[in-house]
């Protein structure tokens, strides 16, 4: 089932006080007098598609402005996709849209239920609804807008992506190129840099990981006089002292040895303090080792001390680690190498550029002759040919577009007679494949709609009130009338025939 708005409903929106409007599939007329507020249900659907919201449109007298719509129609399960990704709610048959905003300025919006955001709203708005404002035409004037309509209707994407790729790839190219091919001074300078940083990271054997194993080192050495005095402090007080633990453990062993000779149940403490002994001892020469291998002389400490402060240099210079250092290096070298060559490069570089020249030029030819077969497009002058230029130019754009609902805010201005018939048959066709609302002045155009409603204004208790209701039979007829001139005899005679026409 095809995607319909089937309810819109404004509360506190400029003269509008509450309207709810209920739609049916197919082409609807708008009409009113001048002034009656048609142009409300516009700003309402603006505000639906993300606009921004001014807080001058709420109704005199009220704090809160909201606008609500409807759309129904199995083909919304499309949108799923983006629901979830914005984290709403999917659809199955319905989906809601609702945007408030209050005098204090704070706006909110709504999809399914869910907040959201108004770019959001104003994405999903795009797959929802295309509206055709009244200066729209005027845009037709600008060579932009007669690109994007032509590339469009010629469905030139494809070819106009393909000519943008290839420009882009050209541009960088010849920059590239241009960049290379610098003058000779500034060349040979850069040359001279690169060789100095390449010759001072080199120099320096840098090995990934060291940096971490040479600090310790140094910390080591840097610190290895007190610790030489802690081990051999120690040592000594297990084992060479004359009262050294050791010593006294010898004795405290003779004496258990002696004790267990009388009693044997008191073997376990003899076995445990002479393993004790042994432990003891092994932590006395672990210690005796350790601080002969930290007696470093004065230029190994020296060594470790200049390899330390390289790597700060070097760090302070090409980046914050060992590994920087080293790939900062790597890059230099690239560079210098692609300077040194230069010409083989440049050579390289414009033969690119020449290959690249032509696949942008087929590109551009096949985006031109597309272009070329879908405009018989020329210079127009009145505002009226504007305005059906348009015309035809949405209405045959629609005929490819997947959006549901089409939206006409009196786009047929300066159009009349037998024009403005072509332009209401036209609006029917449209009708068929999408639901078109038309706010229009035009009795030809209202005439052929399936569905009419008018806008009014009325005045009650000091207030002033826009109203919407749909006319039909005699009601329609008169309607018709009103807007070839008034409600005579023969007014209404044409009104009749043109819509039994």
């Amino acid at each position: 089932m095809p995607v319909v708005l089937t309810l819109l409903r404004i509360k506190n929106l400029a003269l509008v006080e509450e309207l709810e409007w209920q739609m049916e599939p197919g082409f609807i007329a708008v009409t009113g007098e001048t002034g009656a507020g048609k142009s409300i249900i516009i700003g309402a659907l603006q505000l639906l598609l993300g606009e921004r919201a001014d807080k001058s449109l709420i109704r005199t007298g009220a704090d809160l402005c909201t606008v609500e719509a409807i759309f129904t129609g199995d083909d919304l399960q499309r949108l799923n996709p983006q629901l979830i990704e914005a984290g709403i709610e999917s659809c199955e048959t319905d989906l809601i849209i609702k945007r408030s905003f209050s005098a204090t300025g704070g706006t909110r919006q709504f999809i399914n239920g869910s907040p959201t955001t108004l770019s959001v709203l104003k994405k999903l708005g795009d797959e929802l609804v295309d509206l055709h404002g009244p200066h729209d035409h005027q845009s037709l004037l600008s060579p932009e807008t007669q690109l994007s309509l032509l590339d469009s209707f010629a469905r030139a994407d494809e070819q106009l992506d393909d000519y943008r790729k290839y420009y882009r790839q050209l541009q960088t190219l010849i920059a590239e190129h241009a960049a290379l091919n610098t003058a000779e001074t500034a060349r040979e300078q850069e040359l001279d840099l690169l060789r100095h940083q390449i010759t001072e990271i080199n120099s320096a054997n840098l090995v990934a990981g060291e940096e971490e194993e040479i600090e310790n080192r140094y910390k080591l050495a840097s610190n290895s006089k007190r610790l030489i005095e802690l081990a051999s402090a120690i040592s000594s007080r297990l084992s060479e002292a004359d009262d050294s633990v050791l010593s006294q453990l010898a004795e405290t062993q003779r004496l258990l040895r002696e004790l267990e000779r009388i009693d044997s149940s008191i073997a376990q403490f003899s076995s445990a303090h002479a393993a004790s002994v042994v432990e003891l001892s092994e932590i006395a020469r672990a210690l005796s080792t350790y601080a002969e291998k930290l007696d470093l002389d004065p230029e190994q400490l020296a060594a470790l001390e200049q390899r330390v402060s390289l790597f700060e240099t070097l760090k302070r210079k090409y980046g914050g680690s060992i590994a920087e250092v080293i790939a900062f290096g790597k890059r230099a070298t690239e560079r210098m190498q692609k300077i040194e060559g230069r010409d083989a490069e440049l050579e390289r570089l414009a033969q690119e550029i020449q290959k690249l020249s032509g696949q942008m030029n087929r590109a551009g030819e096949a985006l031109h002759k597309l272009r070329a077969k879908a405009a018989p497009l020329r210079a127009v002058a009145s505002s009226g040919e504007i305005s059906r230029l348009m015309l035809a130019i949405k209405s045959a754009l629609a005929a490819h577009d997947a959006i549901p609902l089409l939206v006409f805010d009196e786009i047929d201005t300066n159009v009349g007679g037998e024009i403005a018939h072509a332009v209401g048959a036209k609006m029917r066709t449209l009708g068929r494949d999408h639901q078109v609302i038309c706010i229009t002045h035009l009795p030809q155009v209202a005439a052929t709609a399936a569905s009419h409603f008018v806008v009014t204004k009325d005045v009650a208790r000091g207030r002033t009130f826009s109203n919407l209701h749909e006319v039909t039979r005699k009601a329609r007829q008169e309607e018709i009338a009103r807007m070839l001139g008034g409600k005579s005899d023969s007014a209404l005679k044409l009104a009749a025939s043109l819509l039994k026409e």
